[in-house]
């Protein structure tokens, strides 16, 4: 995907994921996601984040002294947004539709990951279906296999998928070596970024090995 391709996908991603906060009731809005420890209103909060300053940045350092991690800074960070009224949280998320303002430390791509990979953290616990282009998918997923091994790759919980190939069944896409795990590519996705409840959603003799451990 070229640039305009790209911010074309995470515009669209912020559009389907706001449509559907606004569908939401009181309790979907308390309910846990997929991500550990975090309702659905905290992970909208951590998507209102997504052209954070280093103004920001530091502004939250001062506000939360201490030894501070990545890790640290994306929970507190999302926490302090959570608070914020529902529909400034759906209209900050909107409000970023058109720029293409990311991050600092972070590019365009890591942005999709954040919107795809977040707005299925909400939906999934839900039941709701929130749509994602195979090749919008397919683009996030080839970005987070990457970036295996660096600091990008922290804020994941490891799943051990080294060691086998995985391979979308929906869209040409395939990464690794080894016993195949097939499946749809954002069900890929979601597992590289260490969602494994999608684990039923995937075949082959790769997803045996990962039933195992």
């Amino acid at each position: 995907m070229n640039d305009d391709e790209l911010w074309a996908a995470i515009d669209a991603q912020r559009r389907r994921t706001t449509d559907l906060l606004a569908t939401l009731t009181p309790s979907d809005w308390s309910h846990r996601s997929l991500c550990d420890g975090w309702t659905v209103r905290d992970v909208a909060g951590h998507l209102t984040l997504q052209q954070m300053t280093i103004g920001g940045v530091l502004r939250l350092t001062l506000k939360h002294p201490g030894i501070h991690s990545l890790n640290w800074m994306i929970q507190t960070s999302a926490r302090d947004q959570a608070a914020l009224p529902t529909e400034q949280l759906i209209g900050e998320i909107r409000g970023m539709v058109g720029s293409r303002r990311h991050n600092l430390g972070v590019t365009a791509r890591e942005t999709l990951i954040d919107i795809v990979v977040h707005g299925q953290d909400i939906a999934i616990p839900l039941g709701r279906t929130l749509p994602v282009p195979p090749e919008v998918a397919a683009t996030a997923a080839s970005r987070v296999w990457e970036c295996r091994g660096t600091r990008l790759s922290k804020v994941f919980k490891p799943v051990p998928y080294d060691g086998l190939r995985l391979v979308a069944d929906d869209i040409d896409w395939s990464v690794g070596d080894g016993p195949d795990l097939r499946g749809p590519v954002l069900s890929l996705l979601l597992l590289l970024t260490g969602r494994r409840v999608v684990l039923p959603q995937l075949d082959g003799p790769g997803a045996e090995v990962l039933q195992r451990v």
